[in-house]
C-alpha cells in the first residue's frame, strides 16, 4: 500500500475571483506545501472546504493535484459525509483519478449509532482497494466513534489508522494500544500533535502547515530522535499561532493568512464568510512573531 507519510497537510481549496475553483493555484500550493515540509495532502476535506464542492470539482481536484505532484506525496481524498451509497461512490472515483488514499469521516446530523458507524466505514472501505484513514472529529460532528468501535474498524486490511481531532488522550491512548502492528494514529489537532506523538502516536493531519510546516516537521524531528525537551519547546514556541488560526470556524483565518502572505487563494465560500477586520488583526499580530514556510513565488 501507498506510504501516507506522518506530516499531512489537510489542504484548503482555492477560488477564484468569481467563486469558482482555482485549479491552477491548488496544483502550485500542493507542491509549495511538499516543498514545506509536507509528505501528502487531504484534499477536500473540511478544511478544504469540501461539503461546499460539487461531486464534480471534487473529482477534479484529485486528479489534477496528484498529477501535479506525482509521486512526491500522497493525495488522500475526503470522500465521505452521512450518506453511505454515495460515499462508496466517490470513493471509486478518486481512486479512479489517481488518489492514494481516502479519508472516512464520522458522518454529521444523522448521528447514527456505534454500530452504524462501523458497518457505514466497513462498507467504503471494502468498496476500494485504497487504504482507508478513519476521521473523528466531535466538535464538528456532535457524535465521538468510540476507541472500540475504532479498533473494531482496524482488523479490517485496508483501513490503516485515524485521524483522532477528539481530543480524549485517555481514548487515543486506549486506540494505540490496542491496535494491530502498522495501524498508525494521526493528531487532527496541530495543538496535540506533540502528546499524541509522545503517546506514541504516528504523526498529525495539520492545518497550521500551511504556513509553518517544515518547523511543524522539525517539532516531530525532534521527537523521533527522543530529543523530548526540544520538541516541547517548539511545541510550546508554536502553540499561539496554533491558537490563533482557529479563533473563529476554520478555514476563515488560515485563507485570511494565505492571502495576506502573498498567495492567494480567494475568499471561501458561503456559508462561511472572509474573516472580520478585528479577527484579522488578531491573526496578523501573531503571524508577524513567525517566520512563514510555505514558499511564495510566481
Amino acid at each position: 500500500m501507498t506510504e501516507i507519510g506522518r506530516l499531512l497537510t489537510a489542504m484548503i481549496t482555492p477560488f477564484d475571483e468569481k467563486g469558482g475553483v482555482d485549479y491552477e493555484q491548488a496544483k502550485r500550493l500542493a507542491k509549495a506545501l511538499l516543498d514545506s515540509g509536507s509528505d501528502g495532502l487531504v484534499i477536500t476535506g473540511t478544511t478544504g472546504e469540501g461539503p461546499a464542492l460539487s461531486t464534480d470539482e471534487k473529482i477534479r481536484l484529485y486528479a489534477e493535484v496528484k498529477e501535479a505532484i506525482g509521486d512526491r506525496g500522497a493525495v488522500i481524498a475526503g470522500t465521505t459525509d452521512n450518506n453511505t451509497a454515495g460515499s462508496i461512490d466517490l470513493s471509486l472515483e478518486a481512486e479512479a483519478v489517481g488518489a492514494d488514499a481516502l479519508l472516512l469521516t464520522v458522518p454529521a446530523y444523522n448521528k447514527p449509532p456505534q454500530e452504524g458507524l462501523y458497518q457505514h466505514f466497513k462498507a467504503i472501505a471494502k468498496s476500494s482497494n485504497l487504504p482507508c484513514v478513519l476521521y473523528n472529529v466531535t466538535s464538528r460532528t456532535s457524535l465521538n466513534m468510540t476507541d472500540e468501535t475504532t479498533l473494531r474498524l482496524s482488523e479490517i486490511d485496508n483501513i490503516v489508522g485515524i485521524k483522532e481531532a477528539g481530543s480524549d488522550l485517555d481514548q487515543i491512548s486506549r486506540i494505540i494500544d490496542g491496535a494491530p502492528d502498522g495501524f498508525k494514529v494521526w493528531s487532527g489537532n496541530d495543538n496535540e500533535t506533540f502528546s499524541i506523538m509522545a503517546t506514541g502516536g504516528y504523526g498529525v493531519v495539520s492545518v497550521l502547515s500551511h504556513l509553518v510546516g517544515s518547523q511543524i516537521k522539525q517539532m516531530m524531528g525532534y521527537l523521533l530522535e527522543g530529543d523530548v525537551e526540544k520538541a516541547a519547546a517548539e511545541q510550546r514556541r508554536l502553540l499561539p499561532i496554533f491558537k490563533v488560526m482557529f479563533i473563529v470556524s476554520n478555514p476563515i483565518p488560515l485563507k485570511h493568512a494565505l492571502n495576506h502572505i502573498g498567495f492567494d487563494v480567494g475568499n471561501p465560500r458561503l456559508p462561511l464568510v472572509p474573516l472580520d477586520s478585528a479577527s484579522a488583526d488578531k491573526v496578523e499580530k501573531v503571524m508577524s512573531k513567525y517566520t512563514m514556510d510555505l514558499p511564495i513565488r510566481a
